[in-house]
């Protein structure tokens, strides 16, 4: 009886740290920001700085009506300035390189200096319909998704070329470790330095819009329409967070690795939300 007990005992030893492993995690929601931001689309989290920009898109997202903004925000949810850099038209997708804070705005990419927030520089993207989203390689080169072209561009020395084309629905981009990812119309995938595409996850339902690396081969991935996933190496998918039927947005992300904070748009409600990923 007693060997029988010790048994056991080891058994639930061994099992026990596997099932802790592969807990459910989840997002905790630790403050979200007033309602005066204009249709926020992406929020960026600048390390050095320790603040936050989101883009506004303050009116139709395909629309070039001049009312786009970028608004600066702290890290306790407190907007610092609702529009800290004007002069846009439908903003989204944002990266930062050298002080600089590069933007995506249809069909041009905007330069901003972060130091003043003054636009010092607009990278046209030939036959550019609806540039989405942005990543920066540790060269400083700059990676743009159009969603309507399905294609993505590469900006260096000021100048954009077509980077890869053919995609079903190009957004959420990542610059990681030599490697581009990008979200496609509810897949991910690896594009190495030859260009050559792996698919990693699919099956992500809602328009997958922004992604960010949490440990290797694991990455937060947010839909637009409300849900945000989990990616697991193996392409496996967990659900952190699903407001399609409140009607919130969860639209492209930002993130602080060092504390694990998830920063939400909702687009259509104004906010910022800010989640700890447990």
């Amino acid at each position: 009886m007693k060997r029988s007990v010790k048994t056991y005992s080891l058994l639930a030893i061994l099992v026990f740290p596997c099932l802790l492993s592969s807990a459910q995690r989840q997002l905790v929601k630790k403050w979200e920001t007033d309602s005066t931001l204009k249709v926020p689309e992406s929020v960026f989290y600048d390390k050095k700085n320790q603040v936050l920009y989101a883009s506004n898109i303050d009116g139709k997202p395909d629309e070039k009506d001049g009312r786009g903004s970028i608004a600066k925000i702290g890290l306790d949810g407190k907007i610092i300035n609702v529009e800290w850099v004007t002069g846009l038209n439908a903003p989204k997708g944002m990266g930062v390189y050298n002080n600089t804070l590069w933007v995506a705005d249809l069909d041009e990419v905007a330069a901003i200096d972060i130091k003043t927030g003054i636009i010092t520089q607009r990278v046209k993207v030939d036959g550019a319909k609806f540039l989405n989203d942005i990543t920066i390689d540790k060269k400083g080169v700059v990676y743009v998704s159009d969603s309507r072209e399905k294609k993505v561009h590469a900006i260096a020395n000021g100048k954009a070329n077509l980077f890869l084309d053919n995609l079903e629905g190009p957004n959420g981009l990542l610059a990681h470790n030599n490697v581009l990812y990008v979200l496609d119309n509810g897949a991910l995938l690896k594009v190495d330095a030859a260009k050559n595409r792996v698919k990693l996850a699919e099956g992500m339902e809602g328009g997958t819009d922004g992604i960010e690396p949490v440990q290797k081969d694991e990455f937060i991935v947010s839909c637009w329409g409300g849900v945000i996933y989990y990616v697991k190496a193996d392409g496996s998918k967990e659900k952190l967070l699903d407001t399609r039927d409140q009607k919130i947005n969860s639209a492209d992300i930002g993130y602080d690795p060092k504390n694990r904070i998830v920063y939400v748009p909702t687009f259509w409600k104004n906010s910022v939300v800010a989640y700890e990923l447990k």
